[in-house]
């Protein structure tokens, strides 16, 4: 779901160290150096990059990321996935008739490493025909606190997140958990959580 979503999770991230004024002025032109590239042509499994809030698709900022104190802005992912059955069947089918050819040869059987090769080739050449899934993560940086607001829980993707953040920005934001957000934002001491034990609500 994303920052406008009636409901939304989202991680909380920090800079923690002071973050330049000429850095701010130069979000748009990083985050369009990072910007998102097409996959579509491209035997990978994996695309990400930065795109417009307001238009997944421009991924070479027209429009500003700024709203106020805010930067935002959002991370695309597409991925793409070859189903194993998929695989196999087009694996064994290709395995046949390699055998076949060596077989004619005069050759018994194929070799360990052909054989990786071949199934190396017949999934890249699955890739290609593979459409690629997007999916799309908001980014909202409050320019005045440093706050981060990242729209995923998903351990794969922050990693993925504060990665192409620090290469984009020079910058590593720093996970806020509940406990350690109230060390260092609410001015609690260590003392006063050692009896802290997670509660659930019901209402």
């Amino acid at each position: 779901m994303g920052i406008l979503s009636a409901s939304v999770s989202f991680t909380l991230y920090k800079v923690e160290v002071q973050v330049s004024d000429e850095l701010f002025k130069n979000i748009q032109e990083r985050l369009r150096l990072y910007g998102f590239k097409e996959i579509e042509e491209l035997s990978v499994e994996r695309g990400a990059g930065w795109v417009c809030f307001d238009n997944w698709l421009d991924s070479s900022f027209f429009t500003s990321p700024f709203k106020g104190q805010y930067a935002v802005f959002s991370l695309r992912l597409d991925t793409r996935r070859i189903a194993p059955a998929v695989l196999k069947k087009h694996y064994e089918v290709a395995l046949k008739e390699l055998l076949q050819k060596k077989q004619e040869q005069g050759q018994k059987f194929v070799a360990r490493e052909e054989k990786k090769e071949l199934k190396e080739n017949i999934r890249l050449k699955l890739l290609t025909k593979t459409l690629p899934v997007p999916a799309v993560f908001d980014v909202v940086w409050d320019m005045e606190k440093n706050f981060i607001y990242f729209c995923s829980v998903r351990e794969k993707v922050q990693e993925l997140f504060v990665d192409l953040f620090v290469r984009t920005f020079e910058l590593q934001p720093i996970l806020l958990t509940p406990v350690n957000f109230m060390l260092k934002e609410l001015g609690f001491q260590e003392d006063d959580l050692k009896d802290y034990k997670p509660q659930v609500l019901v209402r």
